[in-house]
This record gives C-alpha cells, structure tokens and sequence, in this order.
C-alpha cells in the first residue's frame, strides 16, 4: 500500500514539515467529530469548473478505482459505538468548502472488543457523487460515536490505490491458516 500525504485524512501529515513520517499519522476519536485533515482535491493550474471548483479526478469508478483504507491502529478499550462518514463539498467560490453531502457511512460497530487493532473499517471504492450532488473539491472523513468511547483506541484513514483487504482470522493469522500449515490443492 502506498501513501500520500496529500490523501491523508488522519493526523499530522498534510501540512506538516518533515513529511509522511514526521509523526502520528491517526486519530483517536473520543466524541463524533470530522478526521484532522480535509483532503483538497483542487489544484493549482486546473481550470475551475462550474461545478468542480478546479477538483482533480481520483478515478471514482475505475478500474483499479482509489479506495478508502481505514485502520484501527491501537485497540479501543470501550465504548458503544462507532462509524464513520465520508463527505464531499464543492468550492465555495473563495477556495474553501462549501455545503458537505455525506457520500458514504459506515455500518456501526457497536461491539467495540471488535475494534482491535489492524481491523479495516472501511472497505469501500471511493465513491462516485450521489445525483443532483455537485462534484467535490473538498473530502472529509467523520467518525460517528453513539453513546461513550474510551479507552485510547486509534484510527488511520486515508484514500489508497491497493488496500490489504485479507481477513484475518481467529488465530490472527490472515485468511485464517497459521503459519506453516500447508493445504493441499
């Protein structure tokens, strides 16, 4: 998986000096609020449009489309539960944000054990604007906390090419085979 820290939704990276490392690259969400970073798709030297404000194309809806990777990265100890929204907005005219449209939500986990760390909370295709949506500069991501969350638990998002979707099984192992174990075809 390859990272850009222009496509970062958590942490310190866009706008940080020193880069993708320069430190924490997650959240820990505690009460429903927007991720650190807004992600701005619009760039210096495209053509505004009227609708895109300037806004590059990810590619939502090709072949391999962009992909929402989010990670739980330290185990949440408690809480009721948790999802997240992904929203976009056009240009407001004077560079900024307009009027979000949530484009996507999480289903809740509402069995917090389950957030341990590694966990992928989203596993979605970038998703193309609903009709009647105007193309968005601006992306956003928003965890949606029902009730209580404690316990320090981290999150990192951002907008990827290749996520690692494997499914990892009961003995922590991916797809569920410990290692060594050898099946025969």
């Amino acid at each position: 998986m390859i990272l850009d820290n222009l496509l970062t939704f958590t942490g310190t990276s866009n706008g940080s000096s020193g880069g993708i490392t320069s430190g924490p690259q997650t959240d820990a969400p505690t009460v429903s609020a927007d991720a650190t970073n807004i992600i701005d798709l619009g760039l210096v030297g495209i053509p505004a449009s009227a609708q895109g404000g300037g806004a590059r194309d990810i590619g939502a809806g090709d072949d391999p489309a962009m992909k929402l990777s989010a990670i739980v990265t330290k185990a949440f100890a408690g809480g009721t539960s948790l999802a997240l929204t992904l929203s976009g907005a056009p240009d407001n005219g004077s560079g900024a944000p307009g009027s979000y449209s949530v484009m996507w939500q999480s289903p809740a986990v509402v069995l917090l054990a389950a957030l341990t760390a590694g966990v992928q909370l989203a596993n979605i295709d970038v998703p193309r604007p609903a009709p009647g949506q105007p193309l968005p500069r601006f992306l956003k991501l928003s965890y949606v906390i029902v009730g209580t969350m404690s316990g320090g638990g981290s999150i990192e998002a951002q907008i990827v090419l290749d996520r690692d979707d494997q499914i990892v099984g009961t003995t922590g192992a991916y797809s569920g085979y410990p290692a060594g174990l050898n099946v025969a075809n």
